[in-house]
């Protein structure tokens, strides 16, 4: 299992800088001048242009300017905005209320889809399982503004459950309106992951020997074929939470989530080089060590991927 996990490790060494380099290059390569993006539609004099521009190295060729950054994340600094804020400050503010809401999201997907997915294979073509598919295509289809719009309507401006805005007020709490929308609009695909692959293992012959050697059914579903039936739907929400992550940019600005997505949108639009690859850079090792997690959660789920 140590040398797995060694493995997993020096493979981030590549993705890590591979991913780096090409976001790098691609915010390098946008049209336009990020000073004067800075100074919007004021003129700047030439002398502070070139003061700007030598402090933070863009005069100085590409692979110099990203060796400049790497340099300096390896000692822990990773830049500062052009507004003079250090982006690891900024990471500071900005990641815990994702992280919140990434992980309040991923939870409530987790729980739908375990719960409806298993009981409508249980009851496959039956009307609960035509009616939670159709709920599920309905969710899919929904682009997530107007699901955002529609919870912020009724759900907080009819009924008054939740306050239509986050804004400063973002502990737990306050994130469970854009959490609620979000882990709905994700949980459509991971119910019906989870219920294709109950019912495919309930098909199995270890399944049909199981219940040939007298154990009950509350022993069967929930050891054994919810255990084995939890992969697929674990991937897929792996996968969503390194997405959320980065940053639900549309809900995070509906709900005013001071988040990941509003500053990364703005550096983007910005230009901000340093930001958005600082950004990114903490994004990778984040994504790389929760797929580890979840390569390691796999060989517990399922003895046969841990023993090959």
């Amino acid at each position: 299992m140590f040398g797995y996990i060694l493995r997993r490790l020096l493979q981030v060494i590549p993705v890590f800088f591979g991913a780096t380099l090409l976001i790098y290059f691609l915010v390098f390569a946008m049209p336009g001048d990020p000073i004067l993006g800075l100074f919007g539609d004021r003129t700047p004099a030439p002398e502070v242009v070139e003061q700007l521009r030598d402090q933070y190295h863009l005069n100085d060729p590409f692979l110099v300017q990203y060796w400049y950054y790497i340099l300096g994340v390896f000692q822990g600094d990773f830049g500062t905005t052009f507004s003079g804020r250090a982006v690891s400050a900024v990471l500071a503010e900005t990641l815990p209320v994702t992280g919140r809401l990434a992980v309040m999201s991923i939870a409530i997907e987790f729980t739908l889809a375990i719960i409806i997915g298993t009981i409508s294979a249980l009851r496959k073509g039956k009307i609960f399982d035509h009616t939670m598919l159709i709920v599920a295509l309905v969710a899919i289809a929904i682009p997530i503004f107007v699901m955002a719009f529609l919870a912020q309507y009724f759900l907080a401006i009819q009924w008054g459950w939740f306050k239509p805005t986050v804004g400063s007020d973002n502990d737990w709490g306050g994130l469970w309106l854009p959490a609620i929308v979000l882990g709905f609009s994700l949980y459509a695909v991971s119910m019906r992951l989870m219920r294709s692959s109950v019912i495919d293992t309930l098909n199995q012959d270890w399944v049909r020997t199981a219940y040939s050697k007298g154990l009950s059914r509350n022993r069967v579903i929930p050891v054994h074929v919810l255990r084995n039936s939890l992969i697929p739907v674990i991937t897929n929400s792996a996968t969503n939470f390194g997405v959320l992550l980065v940053g639900a940019t549309v809900t995070e600005g509906i709900f005013n989530v001071p988040g990941v997505g509003n500053v990364l949108y703005q550096a983007a639009i910005r230009g901000e080089g340093p930001t958005v690859v600082s950004f990114v850079t903490v994004f990778v090792i984040l994504y790389v060590l929760v797929n580890l997690v979840i390569d390691l959660l796999y060989g517990l789920l399922d003895p046969r991927i841990r023993y090959a």
